[in-house]
């Protein structure tokens, strides 16, 4: 049996799961997930084979009804919190769920439950919401419960991949434990670049804007720029790093590049004008899976429009890898 047994709330397609279990081994046992979207549901499905299925709405379900647990992990949603939304924290509403509240539903089962150790990941934006009181809630919230909390801002491109991505990681140790200190990891010296995690070549056609797109693309950038915005698309260099992908908006307009290695001219899909001369393309699905530390073993089986928004919404699995086998030395 695994030492530790660990529940994977609000999992989307499994990021933070899948860096804990790279750093735990066989010592951990995941015995309940929760993931309310039935796309990011398949994709998990796809890629970790569980005797039980995925729960749904968290919202819905009675902690007593959750199979004892060690260690809670909890991506809840950030985009109340987000600089990209519309920053309406514990006022949100999506579809009629209150994204900024759901952190509670996290509280409520592990008061239940006291599991030793609550992970949680969220945007940078978390700390500055509201001048600082959103975050102060959450983290009393969690002392309330009887746990002590750490937290630090970490960037997944000190951490082995290509990509500015600034997010929050919160660690909670039950008060018994008396940990009074925890170590987040320290940056890698050396970093990685987009050429590092690019895909062999020919990449599809699909993937090679058109020149009309392009142009377009031109026009708007300078709209903005008149304006005095800097909204628009943007090409990497590819001995650089990416910028933060996001699952909406601009989010692979902001990530282009420029790939002059041999492939067909020939479109794949229905587009104005013409594949584009400067050979400038679209990042594929699989190097943003590669963006964000997941490896080429995981299965991608959804269409590029999924797996765009999924892996925008996921976890640095290198970073979460990292934070999990500090928390490992501190149980053991």
């Amino acid at each position: 049996m695994a030492k530790y047994r660990s529940i994977d709330l609000f999992a989307g397609i499994g990021g933070i799961r899948l860096g804990f279990d790279n750093a735990f081994g066989k010592d951990i046992e995941t015995v309940f997930v929760s993931e309310w979207d039935e796309f990011a549901q398949k994709t998990y499905k796809a890629n970790f084979k569980d005797s039980f299925d995925i729960a749904g709405d968290i919202t819905v379900i009675d902690e007593k009804d959750i199979p004892s647990f060690d260690i809670c992990l909890a991506g809840f949603p950030c985009q109340a919190f987000s600089i990209a939304g519309r920053h309406q924290g514990f006022n949100d509403d999506f579809k009629g769920k209150n994204r900024g509240n759901l952190f509670l539903d996290v509280v409520r089962i592990c008061e239940y439950h006291k599991p030793k150790v609550i992970f949680c990941e969220n945007v940078k934006g978390l700390v500055m919401h509201d001048k600082g009181n959103t975050f102060r809630v959450i983290r009393k919230a969690f002392q309330d419960i009887g746990y002590h909390v750490f937290w630090k801002v970490l960037n997944s491109k000190d951490y082995g991949v290509p990509q500015n991505r600034e997010r929050i990681y919160i660690v909670a140790f039950r008060d018994d434990l008396n940990v009074g200190e925890f170590v987040f990891p320290k940056a890698q010296k050396k970093q990685k670049c987009i050429i590092d995690i690019m895909d062999a070549a020919p990449v599809p056609a699909r993937y090679y804007l058109s020149d009309v797109y392009v142009e377009t693309l031109r026009k708007h950038k300078a709209r903005h720029e008149a304006k005095g915005n800097g909204f628009g698309y943007e090409i990497r260099d590819l001995d650089g790093i990416a910028g933060t992908i996001v699952c909406g908006g601009m989010g692979r307009e902001r990530n282009l590049i420029i790939d002059h290695r041999e492939h067909s001219k020939v479109p794949e899909t229905h587009i104005s004008g013409k594949i584009n001369d400067e050979d400038i393309r679209k990042m594929t699905p699989r190097e943003w899976a590669r963006l964000q530390g997941f490896p080429d073993s995981y299965v991608l089986e959804l269409s590029d429009t999924h797996l765009y928004k999924q892996f925008g919404n996921s976890v640095t699995v290198n970073v979460i890898q990292a934070i999990a086998e500090q928390i490992k030395d501190v149980l053991g």
